[in-house]
């Protein structure tokens, strides 16, 4: 496994930042680390990359302890923090540069373009970091974090500041780049967590409380989704609200509506009966996936 998390555990004076979580990601991956702000994601992010000791547990990269080889650990290691650390008074290439010599990167001349290329920041290449939009600054950031060509990418909220365009860029490069490497990274934009990966680590105030293919999170919350149905008459919502099973309801227009339930087949099999008893015309009737939102608020609040 390229990332190996067992029994994490880090204090602060008496609060549990990270309260004995475990997960793992192999090579290929692209996983989504969500959470609330104060769950733990950056703490966790920063104790894998070497950044913080942990209290307890163990942290591997490539199979490499990070504890005992910090060092090591870096150089298989790409990572973008969510405050991206620039110097305003270089240039892109200076800096790009300057990383580069950091990780003893061979033909970096070469490696600098390559990159500029690759996150799209030819157009801005010759400016000062100061001079940058912060979409641009997080480009920068993205490509030093690629510069010496990294097994495991860990990005903190890669797509900070960028505009929707950027971001559909962006999106691009880490799927390509998630094809021979692992790819780490927390969002608080769920749209763009679903458009990018296949699997969460959701944590809550510490704990681990979700780690699943968002396929599977979506079938094990199917039974507390929503219905839609709507009819060609109006009717009144106090027949829909009897309906055995529905928890609550809400009205799209006076012909359509959107009802939550735990038992979606009863409740459909409750509405059809009731069409027929009282001549309804029921023009659609469809279970509505939950969507990561839904999923992830239900998880941690």
């Amino acid at each position: 496994m390229s990332i190996e998390i067992s029994n994490l555990v880090k204090i602060y004076g008496e609060q549990k930042a990270v309260d004995n979580i475990s997960f793992q990601v192999g090579k290929g991956e692209i996983v989504g680390f969500l959470g609330p702000n104060g769950a733990g994601k950056s703490t966790t992010m920063k104790i894998l990359t070497g950044y913080l000791g942990q209290d307890e547990g163990e942290a591997k990269v490539c199979g490499i302890p990070v504890r005992e080889s910090p060092l090591e650990t870096k150089k298989k290691i790409g990572y973008l923090p969510e405050a991206n650390p620039l110097y305003p008074d270089m240039y892109v290439r200076e800096y790009l540069d300057f990383i580069a010599d950091v990780h003893h990167v061979a033909d970096k001349k070469a490696r600098i373009e390559a990159v500029i290329v690759l996150v799209g920041l030819t157009v801005e290449s010759n400016k000062r970091l100061g001079q940058l939009s912060k979409g641009y600054k997080q480009r920068v950031g993205l490509a030093a974090a690629l510069i010496h060509d990294p097994e495991v990418l860990i990005l903190d909220e890669p797509t900070s500041g960028l505009d929707p365009n950027q971001i559909i860029e962006i999106r691009d490069v880490i799927k390509r780049l998630g094809k021979d490497k692992t790819v780490l990274f927390s969002s608080h934009i769920l749209q763009e967590v679903e458009a990018l990966c296949d699997r969460v680590v959701i944590i809550n105030r510490g704990k681990l409380v979700a780690d699943s293919p968002i396929s599977r999170l979506r079938m094990e919350a199917s039974g507390s989704g929503a219905i839609r149905v709507a009819f060609r008459e109006t009717l009144e919502p106090a027949k829909l609200q009897a309906l055995k099973g529905v928890e609550a309801m809400q009205a799209i227009t006076d012909k359509e509506w959107e009802l939550q339930t735990k038992e979606p087949d009863e409740v459909k099999k409750q509405l059809l009966e009731l069409a027929l008893q009282n001549n309804w015309n029921i023009v659609s009737l469809q279970s509505e996936n939950r969507s990561l939102e839904a999923i992830f608020r239900s998880l941690t609040q």
